[in-house]
């Protein structure tokens, strides 16, 4: 995405230039199948942008609504296919990270209770904004879950995705919606927190004392539901960076300089063959 003022969004360059955002989604190889933590912006939403997002939110972020740079298209580039993708995660329900359900149309999306019947009901103007019918309107196959059943990291959690051997872990971070949470993934070299909206910019979290452009500053201060559970869950995040940041990888879903260390630590990753693929059928 790529919205105007290009140095209040990412704190360097022109003024005169557009920003440069991202729409940051996790793809994981489970024992059940694939898993999708956020799926960005979807295959209707770029064949139609003004009808699927708004015209305002169209013209506002920029983004070049290509297929190609879809969930989807991502995921068939790495040799996989539509319905290998058996679970999605979603840190929230908003039109940038709900628009690739629909690509998915049978696929278990696992969601806490609150987030889910707050996009039904779409109380407020700024929930019927934020909150697109047309990206639900296949009628999803909803897991809604509670939370309390675990710790992880002093943090609320709940077990996402029953029945594999995997640890996914839906975490609330509640404050930018009102089921907001964060994804957390256990890999062979530690865990990745997808946090999702709980900030939009590396310095919110990762540097002290903490920063962020103007931009993004009130953006997220104009769409929060709650002001101080959200800051109150970035203390929270910056404290399990400082504390157990060789543990857990921390990322949102906007900063594209996460997004960058991110593909700059891992090996290009090679297309894998079908018969790798055996315990998906």
């Amino acid at each position: 995405m790529c919205p105007p003022f290009g140095r209040l969004v990412n704190g360097t360059g022109s003024l005169l230039r557009r920003g440069r955002m991202v729409c940051h989604c996790l793809l994981v190889e489970t024992s059940g199948g694939l898993a999708l933590v956020d799926t960005g912006l979807g295959t209707a939403d770029v064949a139609d942008p003004r009808a699927r997002l708004g015209a305002g939110f169209a013209a506002m972020m920029g983004a070049p609504f290509s297929r190609d740079e879809t969930a989807l298209a991502h995921i068939e580039r790495l040799g996989f296919r539509r319905p290998d993708v058996r679970h999605i995660l979603p840190t929230h329900l908003d039109l940038d990270h709900a628009g690739g359900l629909s690509d998915f149309p049978d696929a278990t999306v696992h969601l806490l209770t609150r987030e889910h019947d707050a996009a039904i009901a779409r109380r407020t103007l700024g929930e019927r904004g934020r909150y697109r019918p047309m990206q639900i309107a296949h009628r999803p196959r909803w897991n809604l879950l509670e939370t309390g059943g675990e710790r992880w990291f002093g943090f609320d959690s709940v077990r996402a995705v029953d029945g594999t051997k995997d640890e996914i872990l839906i975490v609330p971070l509640v404050g930018h919606t009102r089921g907001h949470s964060g994804i957390a993934v256990k890999t062979d070299g530690g865990w990745i927190l997808h946090a999702g909206d709980a900030y939009f910019f590396h310095g919110e979290v990762h540097e002290n004392p903490p920063r962020c452009p103007p931009f993004l500053t009130a953006f997220q201060s104009l769409v929060e539901v709650d002001r101080e559970a959200r800051l109150g869950n970035q203390a929270r995040l910056r404290e399990l960076v400082r504390d157990h940041g060789s543990e857990v990888t921390v990322v949102s879903a906007h900063c594209p300089i996460e997004l960058d260390r991110a593909l700059a630590a891992k090996p290009a990753l090679a297309r894998p063959k079908r018969e790798d693929l055996a315990y998906l059928n």
